[in-house]
């Protein structure tokens, strides 16, 4: 049908201050929490991004991460924050410990994409495919409808360890708005969007801002121009030339 189609509003997202962050960044509890909420401050990622990362994907040399099938199925290049590095190592070791414990119970495999695993059958027990951030709770999990019905009997006595659950993160960082003190409606997705908006207010251009979004297209990215500092939303406001003049009538 050639039919009109309402327009979707268009709302600014709600961005943080530089003291914000570290304040909120702090109530979180230490540990994969923390660490994904400064991967989603510190490289912009979404919030099942930073959940789904793989070890192989971390690059320490080239202080990068790769981001594969981000949203609309798109790989990109990261920066890997040098402030969260040393948390990163000391994760890995633990989820290679229990990797390692997981293969000894007979455990130890990890669901694998686009039929990865029909292809590499043993690919699955590989340490560089585990989660970086790893589900504490083995479970058996076929997967009926991404998954061959040859092979749907094998999937099935696989033990595997999944990644982090999303909505544990997204509590623990509600929880921490609210310790921190801060009115303002925000969530572990506000992160991101002041990951963007702190690097326009530094100068970076809105093209490189789009690229370590992930955006499609760029109008998407220009949506920070508008409750950035600097811009429209940076001007002086025309009260203040004689906020001081107010002031002293005032009291």
């Amino acid at each position: 049908l050639d039919a009109i189609r309402a327009k979707t509003p268009e709302r600014l997202p709600v961005v943080l201050t530089r003291d914000e962050v570290r304040r909120v960044l702090l109530e979180v509890p230490l540990g994969p929490k923390r660490l994904i909420a400064g991967l989603m401050y510190g490289s912009g990622l979404r919030l099942l991004e930073a959940c789904r990362l793989r070890i192989k994907d971390l690059d320490f040399e080239r202080k990068q991460i790769l981001i594969r099938d981000g949203k609309g199925e798109v790989d990109r290049m990261v920066p890997l924050p040098l402030a969260v590095e040393d948390g990163l190592q000391r994760q890995m070791d633990a989820v290679q410990k229990q990797h390692h414990t997981d293969l000894e119970h007979g455990a130890g495999w990890v669901w694998l994409p686009y039929a990865i695993g029909e292809k590499y059958p043993n690919a699955g027990r590989e340490y560089r495919w585990q989660y970086v951030f790893a589900s504490q709770k083995l479970s058996r999990e076929p997967r009926p409808n991404e998954q061959s019905p040859e092979s749907r009997d094998k999937a099935t006595s696989q033990l595997r360890r999944h990644h982090i659950h999303e909505t544990s993160i997204q509590k623990a960082i509600k929880r921490a708005v609210e310790k921190a003190g801060i009115t303002k409606q925000a969530s572990g997705h506000s992160l991101r969007h002041s990951f963007a908006t702190h690097l326009l207010e530094s100068g970076h251009d809105i093209r490189t801002i789009q690229e370590l979004l992930g955006h499609k297209d760029v109008s998407t990215t220009m949506i920070y121009t508008h409750v950035s500092t600097i811009g429209a939303t940076g001007v002086m406001s025309p009260l203040d030339g004689f906020a001081v003049e107010m002031e002293r009538t005032a009291t």
